[in-house]
């Protein structure tokens, strides 16, 4: 069994037999500089020389930045703040606004918007998994828009004003999932976080009222292809994984070793969900040592995919710039010889 790196992918999220299991890498710009530096790979180079597997897409659009460059707008014109390495909203456009007529939506059909994707997926698409990158997906985005706090007051106080603000956001992103099918995409990626470290950010209730049905409307067009769905959402969801199974999610991310216990999962949804993470970059990579970097990947793959398959194995986040080289040395290291370890036999 020789397969490509879209087949690999795809074979492991059905537990399907591999012949290694998949690998990715992901890290911030800063992280990506150093990786470069530290190994002497060209930046373009990197993903490929990490053996990753699964890229993902975006849209196309000119940067805008506020004057002192601080605050760097999103295609929704969300201000993140330029001066953290993660995601820090500084600037929620609606924060002072319950007029969503008057606000100047994004337009999905723009021309040229997809322009990078398009050209990605020509070159890389014979090869590799390639997905639309739709983070801050609806959840997220709500808040990205509104302020954190006044969004979950607006769940709390005016449910059928958060609903509409979640419809406007949902009718975007259907016109833009289109618009990436069109292309060619192999699944859809999707980012919303959900949980605390300790629990929900917010009852399942809730959750069940305003976000799944609308989730439920953005995966759709990826299940009606029979395409796969993976969707990154931190933190303890427990309580309403079944529910993200019911609306057609294929694989979760990011399987964080200190929020969702490893063993319980592949217990209770192996075969039915596969996973895309499961190396902590909360602990273990940032302060561990090389020896608890590799014991943390062969764990991973012991506990998540113990017949080799029903994993794609990473990183449970972005690498940041508070990991230490010799940790990311010892990941590289521990991903290759696990891969290659957690072989299936055609037929298994």
């Amino acid at each position: 069994m020789n397969l490509t790196h879209k087949e690999r992918v795809l074979r492991a999220l059905r537990y399907q037999p591999v012949d290694r299991l998949p690998t990715q890498v992901n890290y911030t710009a800063s992280m990506g500089r150093a990786l470069g530096a530290h190994f002497g790979v060209p930046a373009a180079e990197l993903p490929a020389w990490l053996d990753n597997h699964l890229l993902r897409v975006d849209l196309s659009f000119p940067e805008r930045f506020s004057a002192d460059g601080t605050v760097r707008f999103d295609w929704w014109g969300a201000g993140h703040d330029t001066l953290e390495e993660g995601y820090y909203i500084r600037v929620s456009p609606l924060a002072a606004s319950r007029d969503l007529d008057a606000f100047a939506w994004p337009d999905p059909e723009a021309p040229g918007l997809l322009a990078e994707a398009e050209r990605t997926i020509a070159a890389y698409g014979a090869e590799h998994f390639i997905v639309p990158n739709l983070g801050f997906a609806l959840f997220e985005r709500a808040w990205a828009l509104r302020g954190f706090e006044q969004f979950f007051m607006d769940m709390a106080l005016d449910g059928q004003f958060a609903g509409e603000l979640l419809d406007r956001i949902t009718e975007i992103q259907l016109a833009l999932i289109r618009r990436f099918l069109a292309l060619g995409v192999d699944g859809g990626y999707f980012g919303d976080d959900y949980g605390a470290q300790k629990g929900p950010l917010f009852s399942p209730r809730t959750w069940r009222r305003l976000i799944k049905p609308r989730l439920a409307r953005l995966f759709r067009p990826f299940r009606e292809r029979g395409l796969p769905v993976l969707m990154h959402s931190d933190g303890q969801i427990q309580q309403i994984l079944p529910d993200l199974m019911e609306i057609g999610l294929t694989a979760l991310n990011p399987v964080q070793p200190e929020v969702l216990d490893h063993g319980w999962l592949r217990l209770n949804y192996g075969g039915r969900l596969a996973f895309y993470g499961g190396i902590s970059t909360q602990t273990v990579l940032p302060h561990g040592t090389p020896a608890d970097v590799s014991a943390a990947v062969a764990a991973c793959v012991r506990e998540l995919a113990p017949d080799g398959t029903g994993l794609l194995m990473a990183p449970s986040h972005r690498m940041m710039t508070d990991i230490p080289l010799e940790n990311v040395e010892a990941l590289i290291g521990a991903m290759r010889e696990q891969s290659g370890a957690a072989r299936t036999k055609p037929g298994n």
